[in-house]
Parts: structure tokens; sequence; C-alpha cells
């Protein structure tokens, strides 16, 4: 499938529109010459849309009332056509944005009527009333935590970019620490990493800022020896008050390089909170995705979590995996529950163009992930709640992933980034660090990037200081109080 542009209305929206129905389409200046395609066209106030499907041709065209914003109309346009021909309703609609929540808290700090947030999603995006509810209750648990944040709070997060293994679906930048060349730059990397760590707690006290939540994640973090998870650690013991923050979360990730030792160092220097992410609990699956461990080895990890005095643990998974099957999803996710972790976190498998499922053209072998969800119902029975959410472009049928708690274990961390509340300092190499200052919810942002990779990040390691000053730079436009009217 290729998507083809033309007109000034005819952009990103109109690009992600089509890709809702047909997430592989390719964009192309030309109409090809055999083939699907789907063609956009804004011409003054006039939009075209068409469609070449399986060879039969379907078209759209309508005069754009003068009030109404022409993206959205092409965009509707085009969504309507796309639905009637493939016979297929979407359950957030049309709607592409990542941030269902975020558009409910920013269009009640603009004032407007519970009816009318109600209608935006309902009638404007095409939204189901079940995603609307969910996205609401979503929005209802978080309010507190928007009310209570102030522009002066900041996180920290900290990169890991190791694995023990890739798995098929991942499109991060990690390496395998089972390979020779990628094991001779831990080492370094750990070295590099901590040296920024200290520089960006020297940044935020310049600044003014209060360190609220830590996040080690990767990657993997305990892909590390255990050596070298201790020298993190405790550096950000020494270089951190600990005490001060509200969560500290580690990502103990996966079995096959999570031990008791590492646990028990995690523990040890302050972390509070942790993942155990089995993905699924099928072993068969587990293999699908390239994964060198068993379910059995998951429920072990978790037993030794328990016993190294973790009381904060998340399970990923993630729903829609090459093999799976809507049963094996349901086991799966009966299993994390019987494990009672404070935390389940649900994914929707989303096909990102750097993984290996969509580099090597594996076959698209994914059974009915809206079933697959259809049994997190069962996360209400047994105590759980969404707290937060966010949808990814790629994802398997336009759907969404859930952070789901036990009372009082909601992650702060999660609900920070994702509703952009305040600014996340970001070290290690591909972080991208997130300059907020909110405004009634949605103030300005800038963003700041390390270089991707550990290499070049280990190399050229001055200007990733240097560009620390970005960061005094933007708050010194500004004094707290100034931050805090608006």
């Amino acid at each position: 499938m290729q998507i083809i542009l033309c007109g000034g209305a005819a952009g990103y929206e109109a690009e992600h529109t089509a890709r809702l129905f047909f997430p592989a389409a390719d964009r192309t200046d030309t109409v090809p010459e055999t083939g699907d395609f789907v063609a956009v066209c804004s011409h003054e106030k006039t939009d075209f849309v068409l469609l070449h499907l399986d060879g039969k041709s379907y078209w759209r065209t309508a005069l754009r009332d003068a009030d109404t914003d022409a993206e959205y109309a092409l965009c509707r346009l085009l969504y309507t056509l796309l639905c009637d021909v493939t016979q297929r309703t979407l359950p957030w609609g049309m709607m592409t944005g990542v941030r269902p929540v975020r558009i409910i808290h920013d269009l009640r700090a603009a004032s407007w009527q519970e009816d009318a947030i109600r209608d935006r999603f309902l009638q404007h995006f095409s939204c189901t009333p079940e995603k609307f509810r969910l996205a609401l209750s979503i929005a209802d648990l978080q309010r507190p935590v928007l009310d209570a944040a102030d522009p002066m709070d900041c996180s920290v997060y900290a990169g890991i970019p190791f694995c023990p293994t890739r798995c098929s679906y991942c499109s991060f930048v990690s390496r395998t620490v089972g390979d020779k060349a990628t094991r001779a730059l831990v080492q370094p990397y750990v070295d590099k990493l901590c040296e920024e760590l200290t520089a960006i707690r020297r940044t935020a006290d310049r600044c003014g800022l209060r360190i609220r939540t830590f996040y080690i994640g990767g990657g993997t973090p305990t892909s590390l020896s255990a050596a070298q998870l201790e020298q993190l650690m405790s550096h950000i013991a020494a270089t951190f008050d600990l005490a001060a923050l509200d969560e500290y979360t580690v990502e103990a990730g996966r079995p096959d390089c999570t031990d008791a030792e590492k646990l028990r160092i995690i523990k040890q220097y302050g972390a509070t909170r942790i993942s155990i992410n089995p993905q699924t609990f099928s072993d068969e699956v587990l293999r699908n995705i390239g994964r060198r461990h068993t379910a059995a080895d998951i429920i072990t990890c978790f037993a030794a979590a328990r016993a190294a005095g973790h009381n904060n643990i998340n399970m990923d998974l993630i729903a829609g995996l090459p093999g799976d099957t809507v049963e094996g999803f349901a086991q799966s996710l009966q299993q994390a529950i019987a494990l009672n972790p404070e935390n389940i976190t649900v994914h929707t498998l989303t096909l990102k163009r750097a993984s290996d499922l969509v580099v090597e053209h594996r076959a698209a072998a994914y059974d009915d992930v809206s079933a697959m969800l259809r049994h997190c119902d069962t996360l209400y029975d047994a105590g759980y709640h969404p707290y937060y959410m966010y949808r990814q472009k790629g994802t398997l049928q336009n759907l969404e992933n859930i952070g789901w708690a036990k009372s009082g274990k909601d992650c702060l961390y999660n609900i920070y980034i994702m509703e952009e509340i305040h600014s996340i300092l970001s070290a290690g190499a591909g972080g991208s660090t997130k300059l907020v200052i909110p405004g009634r919810r949605r103030g300005k942002i800038e963003r700041v990037f390390n270089f991707k990779y550990p290499t070049e990040y280990i190399d050229r390691f001055d200007e990733v200081l240097a560009r620390k000053q970005t960061v005094e730079d933007f708050y010194a436009r500004y004094t707290p109080q100034e931050i805090r009217r608006t």
C-alpha cells in the first residue's frame, strides 16, 4: 500500500489516518502503476480522497465548510471512506495521538464542560464509548497527581542500552552483551553514565529543581554484572538524596540475567519499585520472540525478588506476540495475577520499523488482539485499577498500553512522563531529556538528545556534558515564581 498526499491540508494527520488501516503503507509522491494506494488531496475548499484496493477504486469528494478545520475535514473524509470500504471501525476512531488521557486533562484545564469533553471523543474522534470511559477513569485517578505537581519538580532517567538477547519486537537502541565487542563497552559505559549522573545532580541543584522520582531502564539494567550494577547504584545513592524521592524504580527485567545477588543490590541501594517482565508465560511464545528463559524461570525470579524484600513489583505482558492466542494470553494474565504483583502493565504489540519482526518481514501471525485485551477486565476483579495509558503508531488494531496497579501503588514516573507534568532529565546513550514548564498543564517543551549509540556516547562524552548547559539556559529564562504563575 502506498500513500500519496497533495495540498496544504494533506500532511502528517492524513498520512497517519491512512496508516490506522494500513500500518505498513509507504509514502510516495507519484501514483504507482500497479498495486494498492491511498491518495489524499486538498485544493482550496475541496477535498478528495481515493482508495485503490484489490483492483477496485473508491473515492469521496466534499466541499469544505469555511468554519471547519481543513486538516480535520480531510481526515474525516478519509476515515469515513476507509471505514466503509474495509468494513472496519476502530476503537479509538480517527485519533492518531499517543496520549488520550492528556486530551482530557488539557480540555479540563481549558474549562471545558464534561459533556463537551465526551462529545470530543465520541463525535469528533469517533471513539467507542468503552475507550472514552477508560480514558476518563484514568484521567480522574490522575487528577490529584496533577494538582499536587510543582513546575520546579523533575525526574531522572538512567538508560542501560544492553540486553542478554534482542527480542524480535524490540526497536530500542540496545546491544546484546553476549557479543565480545559489546562486553568491552559495558564498563566504560557505566563509568561515563555515573559521571553524567553527577553532572545531572549539579545541574538540577543550580536550576533549583526538586527530583521527585528516579528510574533506571533500558535495555535491561540487570544485564550489567553484579559489580557494575553495584557501582552504578552505589554512585546514585552517594550522589542523590534518595530519602527525598517519592519513588525509585529499577527494571530488573529478564530472569535470564537477574539473580538473587542483583536483586539484593537493587534493594540495598534504595530502589522502592522494580519490574520483572515476562511478556508471556508461554514457553513457545518466549522462544518465538528470542527469549532464552522459560516461564518457570520467571516465577523463580519473582520469588527471589520477594525473598530479597521487594514489595512493589511490576510485571509486563504483551498482547499479540507471534504465535500467541487469545486463550494463551488469558492464561499468561491469570498467571501474572496469581503471583500478585503490585503492578501489571499490559502492552499491545507494536510493529516498529526497526524491530526484527518488521525488518525480516516475518509473517503476521497475530491473533485477535482486541479479544485478548477484553480479558483485562479480570484485573478489576483482582483488585487492580488502570492508572496510566499511552498509544503508539503501528500498534496492532489501533489499541493501547495500560498500566494497572493496586491501591496506592501507581507508578508516579509513568504518570509524570506520559502526561508531561514536569521535566525528565535523561542520562545515557539514546537519552532524551524533556524540559517542561507546564503552564496550565500544557506548556513549553524542549528536548535535549544524547548520542544514540553506546560507542558514540563514550567517545563524544565531553559533548554530552556540554549539552547540560541547555537545561540551565532553559530554566534561566524564568524564576520559580514566574513559572508557578503560568
